[in-house]
């Protein structure tokens, strides 16, 4: 899930002010389980703004080309009517509205990573698409990201008492919580491999991905 927050209303009311006619684009995925971009949202956004306002819908996932055409069709003249999208949905979401449009797209979010949920108002980062998992390897745990260092070969020695030397010993240490999980697996022998440096060259940017 891709987690977002409110950009401050004030900043995205400045980048509005040389536009009359906006159309208001929210998420009906990510950003609405992370109430930035759902349905209550773009309705606030659209009571802020006003007259300003000329239209608004949420699409299931805007970040699908073939969604965003079927959800935004009904809604063609208004768009093109429009001098600006305000996009409440992930930076890959605003973008590919742009794309589609053609239109000034002002961005209603800070996309910020790609986590989990636990409930709603606490997400966690839990993965930083680096392309090459090894989570098999570490027990389900991403060292990459659940280590403040990203080292994959063991806790650094700034570890005590099992927390990490980060934000003041409060959080888990990654490779601590990586050697509990193997254990309880059976598989603490996995914890004694070494593991090459990552090859970051592996990871051209920017990045695409066709299989047909």
């Amino acid at each position: 899930m891709i987690i977002t927050k409110s950009k401050p209303k004030e900043a995205v009311l400045r980048s509005l002010e040389d536009h009359e006619r906006v159309f208001i684009v929210g998420c009906g995925t990510c950003a609405t389980l992370c109430q930035t971009g759902g349905e209550e949202q773009v309705n606030e956004m659209a009571n802020i703004l006003g007259k300003k306002a000329c239209g608004k819908v949420v699409v299931e996932t805007p970040c699908d080309i073939r969604i965003l055409r079927r959800d935004l069709s009904s809604h063609s003249n208004i768009i093109a009517a429009s001098d600006a999208i305000l996009a409440l949905c992930c930076g890959s979401g605003a973008q590919a509205i742009g794309e589609f449009t053609d239109k000034i797209v002002i961005p209603g979010l800070d996309t910020l990573f790609v986590g989990e949920t636990e409930r709603i108002g606490r997400f966690y980062e839990r993965c930083r698409a680096c392309g090459e998992c090894i989570i098999h390897e570490t027990g389900g745990i991403c060292p990459i990201v659940r280590c403040a260092k990203g080292l994959l070969n063991g806790p650094c020695g700034g570890m005590a008492n099992g927390k990490c030397e980060a934000g003041g010993h409060v959080r888990d240490c990654a490779w601590v919580l990586i050697y509990k999980r193997l254990e309880g697996q059976g598989m603490v022998e996995k914890f004694k491999e070494i593991r090459k440096v990552r090859d970051r060259s592996k990871k051209a940017e920017p990045q695409e991905l066709k299989t047909r």
